[in-house]
């Protein structure tokens, strides 16, 4: 359909002016438009966080998403808080298309669908409407900015409303670039400014965006809430002859790595070790997915006395299993930093994770937690029992990772950077 339009309408709209002088916005300093795919999804409390941060800096944060997720993703006490407060954008009106077609940068693009095919065509063509509905809900509000949280439809969607109606936009990548969809080039190259979690995706999108780049790069990580995310109590390593208790946090996905800490508890208790490991999480489909290749591989493993799939659990939940945990682990094949390592370490947890994307720029081998190969369940085990059998290495564990979200990872930082950047007077 696109393709279809593109043609006779190229040469007429083009160069067309985005507003006409009666479209201007009429300015409201301190207002945000914060817009997140699938809010609120099982991981999205470091959103909740932010946005929090945000509103106790005097920011009015408007919530924009395009997708409730699904039902069982809907885990946490303030999920109903922030649907209510949310506006969903999805669309499938086609003559929200056809209306904003004149309006469109077609050559530009048309230059993303050459350099991406029909999956480019596909994005911009069903972010269309839901552009158009940012676009006049930000005027009708009297918002001037919108921070989009993706560079996956989220971000095109962002970039739309740019193109649009000069509504001014910024964005952070979360993961690696190639996990977010095509036309990157569109997406960033009109944002006043990006965040970008570590310095590795930081070099990367210099290599493949070159001048597309915004001006202003900020490398800004994720953070938690230190001051929430801490214990009442000191850590305590586990007691001779008492079972070692491991706690994950992760969407089931295969990725996540939670089939190979299953073999790595599996090696463990074949050579005389007791555990107990309970796995968070549940994967995209709300427990109609990855969850059952997991629960056939507890029970090929003979794992059910041991391992427990508990499925999505609100924050407090989260934060009440690290802190009875003598070890968090998360076993990911590719984590770029990872929000589940930082809310354990803030919770002064001993923490084991794989050296595996940005995870290196987090956690330090030995130092502040432990590193393994991803892949390797033996590592992994190895890795567990010598940690198992050193409490003093646990303590020491315990307080090095506390130091280190507190000094380098609180949200607040976040919540500081996109104000700095969006009002920097």
């Amino acid at each position: 359909m696109f393709m279809f339009l593109i043609g006779p309408l190229h040469g007429l709209c083009c160069n067309r002016k985005h507003l006409d002088s009666q479209d201007n916005f009429v300015t409201a300093p301190r207002k945000l438009a914060y817009l997140v795919p699938q809010f609120p999804g099982q991981t999205h409390i470091f959103f909740w966080r932010e946005i929090q941060h945000l509103e106790r800096m005097g920011i009015d944060v408007h919530l924009f998403s395009t997708l409730p997720p699904p039902p069982g993703l809907i885990s946490h006490s303030w999920s109903d808080q922030a649907i209510n407060r949310t506006t969903y954008l999805a669309s499938r009106s086609v003559a929200q298309v056809l209306t904003a077609l004149p309006r469109l940068p077609l050559r530009e693009l048309w230059a993303e669908i050459m350099r991406d095919g029909s999956a480019a065509a596909r994005d911009i063509l069903v972010s269309i409407p839901a552009a158009r509905r940012l676009l006049a809900e930000c005027k009708a509000r009297g918002i001037t900015h919108v921070h989009a949280h993706s560079c996956g439809r989220a971000a095109m969607i962002a970039a739309l409303a740019n193109r649009l109606g000069g509504l001014n936009y910024s964005v952070t990548l979360h993961g690696p670039m190639q996990d977010y969809g095509p036309a990157q080039h569109f997406k960033w190259r009109k944002a006043t400014f990006a965040t970008i979690i570590t310095h590795k995706i930081h070099a990367q999108v210099q290599h493949d965006l070159g001048t597309d780049l915004p001006a202003r790069i900020r490398i800004q990580p994720m953070g938690v809430d230190a001051d929430t995310l801490r214990r009442d109590t000191p850590y305590q390593p586990p007691h001779p002859g008492e079972p070692l208790r491991i706690f994950t946090c992760a969407r089931l996905h295969f990725v996540k790595g939670h089939q190979d800490l299953m073999d790595a508890v599996r090696l463990l208790l074949d050579r005389g070790h007791d555990l107990r490991l309970d796995i968070a999480g549940e994967d995209d489909d709300g427990g109609s997915g990855y969850r059952a290749v997991l629960e056939q591989k507890i029970h090929d493993l003979n794992l059910g006395d041991h391992v427990t799939l508990l499925g999505a659990i609100d924050a407090d939940e989260v934060k009440r299993r690290l802190c009875d945990a003598h070890l968090f682990i998360l076993a990911s094949w590719a984590e770029p930093l990872g929000v589940a390592y930082m809310e354990a370490m803030s919770c002064a947890t001993p923490t084991i994770g794989t050296d595996a994307g940005g995870v290196p720029e987090l956690i330090e081998n030995g130092v502040d937690g432990v590193l393994v190969p991803p892949q390797d369940p033996e590592a992994m085990a190895q890795a567990i029992a010598a940690l198992a059998a050193d409490p003093t290495k646990l303590t020491q564990l315990s307080a090095a990772g506390r130091d280190t979200i507190v000094n380098r990872f609180d949200s607040r930082v976040g919540a500081e950077t996109l104000v700095q950047e969006i009002w920097p007077d």
